[in-house]
């Protein structure tokens, strides 16, 4: 039955899904993220919070696109696992609270029921930083459930043994006054067509399109699979956040980690011009080196890139093939983007980038 309307259906829904989710618009993203910010920042506690942090003693770890499944062949998560558990139990030791934004749960291929059960221990490790009045947790395109399910709230007591209230966003404010700088945080999705609104709604797609896809055993691209949209899905997000005054943005979504507004091959093709002004040539053969070993990874490179703000943040995912996790640190005056990958066998945490927050609002001119 299934390989007949898999046959019947398949040309119809690849044809829906290019019409109506091929392209993110600038204009619905930067519509839908003003709404957001405002609607956390007017009326906190309704779509969002707003959490005063201290500048030098603040403590917060994003990490978002866990995609946790049913630990069969189409489970994403099962093999970063043991780095994303290692990952929490360090930063439930050391006081962070931690902010799972978006896309925590694989519910367009799974039923909640399947992802409670083979979820567990992460549902257990996730419950510590609940206890401790330290965790945020924040919806996505593929946990959409919690935001349009009148039963969510009995299934979320279920998991987590007490209640928790599910969010579109957080707005961490740091400073206060004309000082403050608001880190807006968020899964990134507003604007796209097929999660965001308009006719071809966020019930539509959370409990009839994406269960019909994985059923049908079709997987159009989204921004997470296809390197050319998550390339300019990033480059909106980036657009909507250099225009503002006063806001960092963190956001995940597209799976490609970003860093005060550089992918990891932009950051390279900065570092190689550098190095050619300096005439360090063996910098500079290192670096061509590793931009050749990463230019498949990118559809592209901004053509500002020498000359981007530091607006924009990326925590990537914890779904990576080889088992890795990447995710953004708020640590006592520090932004960093940090991987926790395994190194014999054991799960090690490494910091990939890394800027103070002071002297990331000086280049911001704040």
């Amino acid at each position: 039955m299934r390989r007949l309307l898999r046959s019947l259906l398949l040309r119809p829904v690849l044809w829906a899904s290019a019409k109506f989710s091929s392209r993110p618009k600038r204009e619905l993203i930067f519509k839908a993220l003003t709404k957001l910010y405002d609607t956390i920042r007017s009326d906190p506690g309704k779509r969002g919070l707003v959490i005063p942090l201290q500048k030098d003693t603040a403590r917060v770890i994003i990490f978002s696109d866990q995609h946790k499944g049913g630990k069969d062949g189409s489970d994403d998560f099962i093999l970063a696992e043991p780095n994303y558990l290692a990952a929490l139990e360090y930063y439930q030791k050391n006081n962070f609270t931690y902010i799972s934004m978006g896309d925590c749960e694989e519910l367009w291929e799974n039923t909640l029921t399947k992802v409670k059960k083979s979820n567990a221990a992460s549902f257990e490790a996730e419950r510590k930083f609940l206890a401790g009045n330290r965790f945020i947790k924040i919806f996505g395109n593929h946990d959409l459930y919690w935001d349009n399910d009148p039963f969510s709230w009995w299934q979320l007591k279920d998991i987590y043994k007490e209640k928790v209230k599910v969010y579109e966003g957080a707005i961490l404010r740091v400073g206060d006054g004309e000082k403050a700088i608001d880190i807006f945080c968020t899964h990134g999705h507003q604007g796209d067509a097929s999660s965001d609104g308009n006719w071809f709604s966020k019930f539509f797609v959370a409990r009839i399109w994406g269960p019909l896809q994985a059923y049908l055993l079709i997987n159009p691209n989204t921004p997470a699979y296809d390197i050319g949209k998550k390339s300019l899905h990033n480059d909106m997000m980036y657009q909507w956040s250099s225009q503002q005054k006063n806001i960092l943005l963190i956001t995940g979504h597209t799976h490609q980690p970003v860093f005060t507004s550089l992918t990891h091959l932009e950051r390279l093709y900065k570092s190689f011009q550098f190095a050619e002004k300096e005439k360090d040539t063996a910098t500079v053969l290192a670096i061509q080196a590793e931009i050749r070993k990463r230019e498949s990874d990118f559809a592209a490179v901004a053509l500002d890139y020498m000359s981007m703000i530091p607006s924009y943040f990326n925590s990537g995912c914890c779904c990576y093939t080889d088992g890795d996790i990447t995710g953004i640190e708020i640590d006592q005056g520090w932004l960093r983007l940090i991987k926790w990958k395994l190194k014999d066998e054991s799960p090690q945490r490494e910091v990939l980038e890394e800027v103070t927050l002071e002297k990331l609002l000086q280049d911001l001119g704040w």
